[in-house]
């Protein structure tokens, strides 16, 4: 028994040795391709990546430069014109805010003056400046009849009206901010 010990002892040393040798013939390791090399394509490989937030990455409490003066902050839209939109339509329970998407949705509301219809509010921020078309309303609206909601069409003009509210609310944050610096 010792012998047959001493013999696979022998075989496995002789083995291992073998195969550590053969690696050692591998110039470069093999590496999981991230996108930062940038030979293949002709570019720089030391240039800094791309980012998906701009050039200067994400600033989440605000920079150095002057950025602020259009309203972005550190959420992905207009920052006047997603508080102006919040505090417009702030009697409206929220379903949903993404400041980094600027998509407001509220949930189904109705007056105490009017119980058998009920609205919604979808609220888009479409930039980082403050402009007139920086904001989408779409308005949804309901009435009971038959004990059912049924779907109808809102007033013409009332999304265009929310809107005209949102930007005067917006411009009068941002003249507010202008004076108290």
């Amino acid at each position: 028994m010792p012998k047959l010990w001493s013999i696979t002892n022998f075989l496995f040393i002789i083995f291992g040795s073998i195969l550590l040798t053969g690696c050692s013939n591998i110039e470069k390791e093999a590496k999981y391709p991230t996108g930062y090399d940038r030979s293949s394509i002709g570019g720089d490989i030391y240039a800094k990546p791309d980012s998906i937030f701009g050039g200067d990455g994400m600033k989440i409490f605000g920079g150095k430069d002057n950025e602020n003066e259009d309203g972005a902050s550190g959420i992905g839209v207009n920052s006047f014109l997603w508080r102006a939109s919040l505090d417009t339509i702030s009697f409206m329970p929220l379903a949903s805010a993404d400041p980094f998407g600027g998509v407001i949705l509220t949930d189904w509301y109705s007056s105490e003056e009017a119980k058998d219809e009920r609205f919604k509010i979808n609220a888009f921020i479409l930039g980082r400046q403050l402009r007139s078309d920086g904001i989408r309303v779409r308005i949804f609206k309901q009435v009971y009849k038959n004990n059912t909601w049924r779907d109808v069409t809102p007033a013409e003009g009332t999304a265009h009206q929310l809107e005209d509210t949102i930007l005067t609310r917006a411009r009068q944050l941002r003249i507010a901010s202008i004076n108290n610096e």
